[in-house]
């Protein structure tokens, strides 16, 4: 092939594709497009790995509504057991991608939680949507919310327990700000244990906790089923926190640019689509609450979705800051503050023992010129800046500029 078919056959790639736009590449311009520039997916079948929770849903749906075709590969959605099986298969290789906890890929990749190696977030997944459930024994006593858990610790003498998901993770991370923001150390003055998020519900049946942090439905189930009751959502504490992401190892992002940049590409179209309207979310609803998805009832997923909650006490509310997968695309983007901002609470918490290069630790995760590449691909609008600020629950800025000093800063602390 001449250099100047070449460039035409790459030109007209590129004008086919534009033409084509949100329609979908058809094969035969696939073709054309990857004879001339080759940018096609290295790898064309993938697995994603994922845990029961209404936040997997960007990934299934990609996979359901055959998205994922549209951008040159397969998803297989492999259903895991817990946030640690996750880790070790993606350390492994055995999992392509996952839907993960934001915390327990920095974990990983600064070797505090299991084993070291060099990872990737491509996306952030959702924002909000998670909560903190107590116990109905807890709250019968008076402990329906951050002061009445204070209140009743400081009153009734005891050891406390509270489960999190995984040690370096979102929701360990909600937890403990959320108890300090009210005056309970969770390192001092309780128990904190590791449970997956599918398991919680039956171990506060049993006993086995006073309360915990999970997402969604595992919240909603708990006053469903009469055990527990919601004291505080994750969004209460930080609007529009970052929570799953679509993580990977920094060797397949190496090996597998082009399988990344699609993947991601397919399921920021996929969050676009729940986001859409109510029939897509209540559509997301009915699917993932099958078995070989999240297992459970869908009214147990159909109402948080919609931002409509209830305390399981009866108080009921509509909350505008329900868990979003896309938002016009002010979902997704992987701002280097908020990989930041987990650094900063491992370090509070003594995960980290010293203060590690937060900037540059979040430079070698986020893969801010991929997630540029797929947004451009899935017509995704980019912020403007790499970084963002926010106010926490305890009136406290976060903006990533002086990450140290943030960090240092907190009078409850390990």
């Amino acid at each position: 092939m001449t250099d100047l078919l070449k460039a035409k056959l790459s030109r007209r790639a590129v004008l086919q594709t534009a033409a084509v736009g949100a329609a979908g590449i058809s094969p035969a311009l696939r073709s054309v497009v990857y004879a001339a520039g080759s940018d096609a997916p290295e790898k064309t079948e993938v697995k994603i790995g994922f845990i029961p929770l209404t936040d997997c849903a960007s990934v299934v749906m990609a996979s359901v509504l055959g998205i994922d075709q549209k951008y040159g590969v397969k998803i297989i959605p492999s259903k895991e057991a817990s946030w640690a099986g996750v880790r070790d298969k993606l350390v492994s290789g055995e999992l392509d991608f996952a839907h993960v906890l934001y915390g327990l890929v920095y974990g990983v990749h600064l070797g505090i939680g299991g084993p070291k190696k060099d990872m990737a977030v491509l996306a952030t997944l959702n924002n909000n949507g998670q909560a903190i459930t107590l116990s109905k024994k807890l709250a019968d006593k008076g402990a329906v919310d951050g002061p009445g858990l204070a209140k009743l610790m400081a009153a009734e003498k005891r050891e406390y327990t509270f489960a999190q998901t995984f040690p370096t993770g979102t929701h360990a991370m909600w937890l403990y700000y959320w108890m300090a923001a009210n005056g309970i150390n969770p390192m001092k003055d309780s128990k904190v244990i590791t449970v997956p998020p599918p398991q919680m519900v039956a171990n506060m049946r049993v006993g086995n906790m006073d309360g915990f942090c999970v997402g969604e439905p595992w919240n909603h189930r708990a006053i469903i089923d009469g055990i527990g009751v919601t004291a505080a959502t994750t969004q209460d504490i930080w609007k529009d926190h970052p929570e799953k992401v679509l993580g990977t190892s920094g060797d397949f992002v190496k090996k597998y640019p082009n399988t990344a940049r699609a993947v991601t590409a397919a399921i920021l179209e996929a969050g676009r689509w729940i986001d859409a309207s109510l029939s897509n979310k209540n559509k997301m609803a009915e699917t993932i609450a099958d078995k070989s998805y999240v297992n459970t009832s869908v009214d147990a997923i159909n109402q948080r979705i919609l931002g409509r909650y209830q305390n399981g006490m009866g108080k009921t509310w509509d909350d505008p800051n329900f868990m979003k997968f896309y938002n016009d695309g002010a979902v997704n983007f992987p701002y280097l503050s908020d990989g930041m901002w987990f650094l900063t609470q491992h370090k509070r918490w003594g995960l980290l023992k010293d203060h590690p290069d937060y900037l540059t630790v979040a430079k070698q995760i986020n893969q801010i010129d991929i997630y540029k590449q797929a947004a451009t691909a899935s017509k995704t609008p980019l912020p403007k800046s790499d970084m963002r600020s926010s106010k926490l629950m305890d009136g406290v800025v976060w903006d990533g500029k002086d990450p140290k000093k943030y960090a240092d800063g907190f009078k409850i602390k390990a």
